[in-house]
């Protein structure tokens, strides 16, 4: 759905490939703010995003702000994002002028109604920045209900009193993926720069693969968790998993029949990095890629020995250049 002085719902002529995107942005139109939309679409195609999601403090955006900066190569969610007592949270792909409720906290159990409003017109609920130093900031609300989690939140480490903890997300997220995947019901991780200032759009972002470049197929691809969190553009990373000449990608499920599976992940624009793949009994291999390019790390492993593989990249100071969802193994 759209409506006029609105992006429209798909970029043309876009079809199935890897896009980059951010789904937490702030404009002057929200508190802290200091970018205007037209500097932000700017300043998201200059970093190299296919798409961008407006997510301003407990309010849909404005009609005509954001309408006249999409393009046939660039894409435009509607979105919020929904500060309550108890926590943040991103509703993604909202219809045109609606306003989620936020007055709601973990105590009350209005949440799922709240969830709800989203989920019947086809939007993303997805936990923000779980672990933030801040008033609210702390994500309390159980994860149940929620669609994705972001486990980092603009920059990994910083001396801002606002920097989210991403290593405890990601960990959170990490300890709760195979008692997740048990229950056939794992939520993905996501990343996301929340930018209220300049230079922050953009660090990190989410790469999905997505059917074509619009709302309900990005969407869909993060629901998936066809996806994974790069620092920059300047990052790449290709992460399979084969056996028994069958091949599945981040999000998929790999039907291994008791053979070997080797995962492979190929890595580009973050030398000497450190290349780690976990499985659901944590760190399993660790290698380090070259300092003059691009690096391939490849791991054996059994559906037996590993419920699911992910892939971690570290620059040598530990903070992360990139993450992925897990590739699962039956």
């Amino acid at each position: 759905m759209s409506s006029a002085g609105f992006p429209p719902v798909r970029a043309v002529g876009r079809g199935a490939a890897w896009y980059r995107g951010d789904c937490h942005v702030h404009s002057v139109r929200s508190g802290g703010g200091e970018l205007t939309p037209e500097q932000l679409a700017v300043r998201a195609r200059a970093a190299g995003l296919d798409f961008i999601a407006t997510t301003e403090h407990n309010s849909a955006a404005a009609p005509g702000a954001w309408g006249h900066l999409a393009a046939d190569d660039f894409l435009i969610v509607l979105g919020e994002e929904v500060v309550t007592k108890t926590g943040h949270w991103l509703a993604l792909g909202i219809d045109p002028g609606q306003v989620v409720d936020w007055n709601h906290q973990v105590r009350d159990g209005l949440v799922d109604r709240c969830l709800g409003q989203v989920h019947r017109v086809g939007g993303l609920c997805v936990a923000a920045h779980p672990h933030a130093p801040y008033p609210s900031g702390d994500f309390t609300f159980p994860f149940r209900g929620f669609d994705v989690v972001e486990v980092w939140n603009g920059l990994w480490t910083s001396d801002q009193p606002w920097n989210a903890d991403n290593e405890a997300a990601l960990a959170e997220w990490g300890r709760g993926l195979a008692a997740d995947l048990r229950t056939g019901a794992w939520r993905p991780a996501m990343g996301n720069s929340d930018t209220h200032l300049e230079g922050q759009i953009g660090i990190p972002h989410t790469v999905v693969f997505a059917e074509e470049l619009s709302t309900q197929a990005v969407l869909a691809a993060i629901r998936a968790g066809r996806s994974w969190i790069a620092g920059s553009a300047d990052v790449d990373v290709s992460f399979t998993a084969g056996a028994d000449g069958r091949v599945a990608g981040v999000g998929e499920r790999l039907a291994t029949r008791g053979r070997p599976v080797e995962v492979r992940a190929a890595v580009r624009g973050v030398p000497t990095a450190t290349v780690s793949f976990h499985t659901d009994r944590g760190k399993a291999h660790r290698a380090s890629l070259p300092g003059d390019g691009p690096g391939v790390v490849r791991w054996e492993t059994t559906a037996e020995d590993s419920a699911f593989v992910r892939v971690e990249v570290r620059h040598p100071d530990g903070a992360a250049a990139a993450l992925t969802n897990p590739i699962i193994l039956t």
